[in-house]
């Protein structure tokens, strides 16, 4: 297929939802298996704490859980809080997961933008970008296995990751700093939107630090996707769990942040209509594939809100079994 098939989870179950957090979480470790069987490409997963709904806090550990019950599909956390973490644990935890999946980790360093997520960790907001600078630096260094001065002792961190120089590290934003700092960095920037000149300035700031890289960004296909026989009903059925979702991060995100999938709906049919979350039959949703390009991604959030499970089942099922084989045959037979 030309366009990534993958999943994403963020394991919120609100107090509306009939699910359990154990129920959630030992579900989308049997969703990553099985659609790793059946030829998804990525798994996605992202962290945010203190959140009434139970948003999943701790991804590294989940990345190793997922890495341990898969075998092909790439497994990107996006994104890594940075500021809120020690950057020595953060380092040893990340190689460890990449560890467990050789070659599969990808990790999108954020810098956090929810202030009580910092009151949390007892981090000061106004100096996370100075932290971040910092913590970046300490796992470069961490992950080579060797020896080197910080905080006035010599310590090394061990085991190495599997990946050399280090897991698949992109610095995650919006802004012209965040590019900034990933062309100072020399490593890829993956973007939350594609915001107009972010990736020409990227390549001005990769030639003036004289570094490389690439740079990434959602295209206009992105969306998060389910899969329906019926999608009337199915607005009708878990409509309310995507408008959560939806809510919830727009009352988080402030005007200087972009998102690809932002929605200010107030209601269901508002959120239906404005195309960041759509529920497609197999058909459309093959037609969907077809048309995309090779950078773009069919993204599942198959628990999306703490949807019940068997519409989360039913949605990847049908991408699995009947989407997947009939974008393959079509494409085989389009090339003969």
């Amino acid at each position: 297929m030309a366009a990534l098939v993958g999943l994403r989870f963020d394991l919120r179950v609100p107090s509306f939802a009939r699910t359990s957090v154990e129920r959630q979480y030992a579900a989308c470790l049997e969703m990553c298996e099985w659609a790793d069987r059946l030829g998804f490409d990525a798994i996605a997963i992202s962290e945010h704490h203190g959140v009434d709904d139970g948003y999943m806090s701790s991804p590294v550990t989940l990345a190793a859980a997922i890495g341990a019950r898969t075998k092909r599909a790439r497994i990107n956390i996006a994104a890594v809080l940075v500021p809120l973490h020690d950057p020595l644990r953060l380092a040893e935890q990340l190689a460890t997961a990449a560890i467990v999946a050789p070659g599969r980790l990808s990790v999108v360093a954020g810098l956090g933008y929810r202030p009580e997520e910092f009151t949390m960790a007892g981090v000061d907001r106004t100096q996370r970008g100075k932290l971040f600078d910092e913590y970046v630096g300490v796992m470069q260094q961490a992950w080579t296995g060797e020896p080197f001065e910080h905080l006035g002792s010599t310590i090394r961190v061990t085991p190495p990751p599997a990946t050399m120089p280090h897991p698949m590290l992109m610095l995650g934003g919006t802004s012209r700093a965040a590019v900034r700092r990933a062309a100072r960095f020399g490593l890829p920037f993956f973007a939350a939107a594609d915001v107009p000149g972010l990736r020409e300035y990227y390549k001005e700031q990769c030639a003036v630090h004289e570094t490389k890289g690439f740079f990434i960004a959602p295209t206009a296909a992105t969306a998060m996707v389910h899969v329906s026989e019926d999608p009337d009903q199915a607005w009708q059925a878990i409509g309310h769990h995507l408008l959560h979702e939806a809510q919830t991060y727009a009352k988080w995100q402030t005007p200087d942040i972009a998102s690809a999938v932002h929605s200010d709906a107030a209601t269901v049919d508002e959120l239906r209509a404005d195309g960041k979350y759509v529920i497609l039959t197999p058909a459309a949703c093959v037609e969907r594939c077809l048309a995309m390009g090779p950078f773009d991604a069919l993204t599942l959030h198959p628990l999306c809100g703490g949807m019940p499970l068997e519409d989360a089942w039913s949605s990847i099922r049908l991408v699995g079994e009947v989407v997947i084989p009939e974008v393959a045959a079509r494409e085989a037979a389009a090339q003969r």
